[in-house]
């Protein structure tokens, strides 16, 4: 016989059925913890090789990885390198969309598995800083999704969060192009001071959603640097190719 518990879910799942969040179709019963069709996760597709050792901008196969990336060329040293789970295709798009605008802030645990799958050992006493948004979007959505990764990433890990830089107002990024992006967030980052001992020295892993042209991460740090780490490294979520002429959330 089957327990109460067994028939409630049984009942919500004829009555209540879940909706992938990528695709938007039902989610099979058997799938029962899951916010992502098994459709959906297949797609989901890591950046191709051969890609710019320091920033993973596909290269293509007409090109030396040795040549110089026009990609990364004026990030700052200090930004030593950039990974991305995933390429920003449709469904990595509506999954960013969900966490990002609709209050889905338990799909962080699926995006953090596979930001987990990158390589972290060999980082000499890492810390987890997420890329933060301004006091207005924090308050109109609830949190901020780069730290709700960062929190989902730190359990897989075990690493420490460290929220060390604060965020200025300014415009959003969606649909500036490369130089307007660059210029809306110069200087947007600044040091939290109590953080300063905290992050002296430490290699930093700057946690964001969706990596685009890097000008976020590269003021951001900046603003690490000013407080004497190590390096940064910036591990995101989705990137969008250098080439892409669709729009992201």
């Amino acid at each position: 016989m089957r327990g109460r518990s067994a028939l409630v879910d049984e009942l919500v799942e004829l009555f209540l059925p879940r909706g992938c969040l990528g695709c938007g179709e039902r989610i099979p019963p058997e799938e029962r913890n899951g916010l992502i069709c098994p459709s959906c996760r297949s797609r989901l597709r890591t950046p191709p090789s051969p890609t710019c050792p320091r920033c993973q901008a596909p290269k293509g196969t007409g090109h030396a990885l040795e040549e110089q990336c026009l990609e990364c060329v004026d990030w700052p040293p200090v930004l030593r390198s950039a990974r991305a789970a995933v390429l920003l295709g449709p469904t990595a798009r509506s999954m960013v969309h969900a966490l990002k605008y609709r209050g889905w802030a338990e799909l962080a645990a699926f995006m953090a598995e596979r930001m987990s799958r990158e390589a972290y050992s060999d980082f000499e006493d890492p810390i987890l800083v997420p890329v933060p948004t301004t006091k207005w979007r924090r308050r109109t959505r609830g949190y901020n999704q780069a730290a709700v990764l960062a929190r989902a990433l730190s359990l897989k890990r075990s690493l420490p969060i460290v929220e060390a830089i604060q965020r200025r107002g300014g415009r959003t990024q969606v649909r500036l192009g490369p130089r307007e992006r660059e210029a809306n967030v110069q200087g947007a980052f600044s040091l939290k001071e109590k953080f300063r001992s905290h992050i002296r020295g430490r290699e930093v892993i700057l946690i964001d959603d969706i990596l685009t042209t890097g000008a976020t991460a590269a003021s951001a740090a900046r603003a690490l640097e000013s407080g004497g780490v190590r390096a940064v490294h910036l591990r995101t979520f989705a990137r969008a190719l250098p080439f892409a002429t669709t729009s992201h959330p």
